[in-house]
């Protein structure tokens, strides 16, 4: 059942389950604009039997109000408020983060490095750039990406063709750049959705999308100048908690060698990489994923 709380000024919508004396984790959805709680919560909330699982809506996403500011910083901030809310001051916190969840959850292991007992990562990055073995600078459609960018790019060539009603220049200038209003952001997000899965089902997807809020002023706001040059990768070795870095092989939005140096910049990260499956892999594989999180707590 979704509750809602208020943190930080915003009005933020959630679901959690588990004992309460049992540890808490806290989830971290992916998508700037357009994501939410509720497929974690679907798969995570399966580990509720040893832990108590909280999965929320930022501010500007799904079920939240529409309270700015829509920053990292403040997302952040948002995540150690509901810590606070639910532990006290001192207590620590299991973070669970994949995606864009998954730069937010380094973010917060940084900021608040006392505060995280263990750290799991699904689909992340360090960086909007990462070491390359591949220079693409001189290619104009990439001209003014980042790094990151760049590769995401290069591997969505490679499944285009699952994905006909996708472009290179929808990657670049919608979901790399802005959205001119909801109706077009949810365009792209259909046409974009059989690129997340290596086993795609049109029904069912078509079903998710017109479940999903689109808000097109948090993505663009999230992907501003300011906010989409993070760069975490120098400061991995100050994160204090316990990690776990997983990723789908064939992940084309964050591919593996991000996870990989992430993995071994963390001191003592422990790094899973799931076969046969891409971005999505907690979805596609769960009891792979959930069978290597229960050993790792």
């Amino acid at each position: 059942m979704v509750e809602y709380i208020t943190i930080n000024g915003a009005r933020l919508a959630y679901e959690i389950s588990g004992p309460e004396t049992a540890p808490l984790m806290i989830t971290l959805h992916g998508g700037r604009g357009m994501g939410d709680h509720r497929s974690d919560y679907k798969i995570y909330s399966q580990l509720n039997d040893r832990l108590q699982v909280l999965s929320f809506d930022y501010r500007g996403h799904g079920q939240s109000s529409r309270t700015k500011p829509y920053t990292f910083e403040q997302l952040v901030d948002d995540i150690e408020g509901i810590r606070q809310q639910f532990l006290g001051a001192e207590e620590q916190v299991i973070i669970c983060g994949g995606s864009f969840g998954g730069f937010l959850a380094l973010h917060y292991a940084i900021k608040y490095a006392s505060r995280v007992s263990r750290l799991i990562l699904r689909g992340a990055a360090a960086s909007h750039h990462r070491i390359s073995a591949f220079s693409f600078q001189q290619h104009a459609l990439l001209a003014n990406l980042t790094t990151d960018e760049e590769d995401s790019i290069k591997s969505l060539e490679k499944r285009l063709h699952k994905a006909p009603n996708f472009s290179k220049e929808m990657l670049r200038d919608k979901v790399f750049g802005a959205y001119e209003d909801d109706e077009e952001f949810k365009l792209v997000y259909f046409a974009m959705m059989p690129l997340y899965k290596e086993v795609f089902d049109a029904n069912a997807a078509l079903k998710a999308c017109r479940d999903t809020v689109c808000f097109a002023e948090s993505h663009n706001e999230l992907y501003s100048e300011k906010e989409k040059y993070f760069d975490y990768t120098k400061k991995l070795a100050s994160i204090t908690a316990k990690t776990l870095v997983i990723v789908g092989e064939n992940d084309w939005i964050c591919p593996p060698e991000n996870s990989r140096i992430i993995a071994e910049r963390i001191p003592g990260a422990e790094l899973l990489v799931v076969s046969d499956a891409n971005h999505s892999v907690h979805i596609e594989k769960p009891e792979t994923v959930l069978g290597r999180i229960k050993e790792f707590l």
